[in-house]
């Protein structure tokens, strides 16, 4: 996601502490985003939200790439190379771009109705799938057959989930699903900080309209609009620039294990800023999606 170092100043090494400190801190800011985020739905429309988060985390991106580029020129480290356009690059982009925007506004249209901590419970089964699936071992069949017992356990509730909210949230999980995949692809034509930028861009320019005439006057008050420069840096920037500190000390798998505790984070997030008091069999369900995650981590990355 980031250039090669500098051959003559190379980056200083991370260490194995600071960098797991620094995963779990992207999991703790993505969901105190996601629920400070569902803070606003008293003042305006899940779909305003989205677009303040898209917006505000795309300027902060653009500040801080300009500020990174003429850091580099004043130190005399060169400009790097962009990326040549072409029909794959642009494919690639646009594949890429369609994913995060569609994932994240339907994760925002379905936790108006459905707690943070269960929304993410499922919407984790997205990545979970990609992880099964593309292991192949004997164990999966354990680590699917635990996830859907995760799943099951969320029928038990004694309130049922709304289907609309539960419609959003499984849209979300299979939009993440392809964000992972092509997020992928797509890296192999454009630096890590170009995507997320240009993909922000895209939703803030898509969502533009709808989310500006459905928030109406509310959506222009100081206090909204502070409180969406505080999501967009929660729930985008701070964990995408904490991620590439972590994958620096790292190794990927155990970087993903430390992810799969994103449930967990959320249903806290949801009960210490929302009031959002889970049940038992939530929080079954929870550690049940939660330990296949990591136990599909595990046996993936051992093969």
């Amino acid at each position: 996601m980031t250039d090669l170092p500098n051959p003559a100043k190379p980056n200083a090494p991370i260490s194995h502490e600071v960098a797991i400190g620094c995963a779990l801190g992207s999991v703790i800011c993505v969901e105190s985003g996601a629920a400070l985020g569902k803070g606003l739905f008293d003042l305006i429309p899940a779909l305003s939200v989205a677009w303040l988060r898209f917006t505000f985390a795309t300027l902060v991106l653009v500040v801080l790439q300009t500020v990174t580029t003429r850091v580099r020129h004043a130190r005399h480290l060169g400009s790097r190379s962009r990326t040549p356009l072409s029909r794959r690059s642009l494919l690639a982009l646009a594949g890429y771009s369609v994913a995060l925007i569609t994932m994240n506004t339907a994760f925002y249209l379905a936790i108006r109705t459905i707690p943070l901590g269960i929304a993410v419970t499922i919407e984790y089964l997205g990545p979970l799938a990609v992880a099964i699936i593309g292991s192949r071992g004997r164990l999966d069949l354990l680590w699917a057959g635990l996830a859907g017992l995760g799943v099951v356990l969320l029928g038990f509730r004694p309130e049922p989930l709304d289907p609309t909210g539960l419609g959003f949230v499984l849209v979300a999980a299979c939009c993440w699903a392809g964000y992972i995949m092509l997020g992928a692809r797509a890296r192999e034509y454009w630096r890590g900080a170009d995507l997320v930028t240009i993909a922000c861009a895209s939703g803030a320019v898509v969502l533009a309209f709808p989310a500006i005439h459905a928030g109406g006057g509310p959506l222009w008050t100081p206090g909204v609009l502070i409180m969406g420069l505080v999501v967009g840096v929660f729930s985008s920037v701070l964990p995408y620039r904490l991620d590439l500190i972590a994958l620096g000390g790292i190794s990927p798998n155990i970087f993903s294990i430390l992810q799969s505790l994103a449930p967990a984070a959320a249903a806290i997030a949801g009960w210490v800023l929302l009031g959002e008091v889970l049940g038992l069999t939530d929080w079954m369900a929870l550690a049940a999606v939660a330990i296949a995650s990591a136990g599909a981590t595990i046996a993936s990355s051992g093969r």
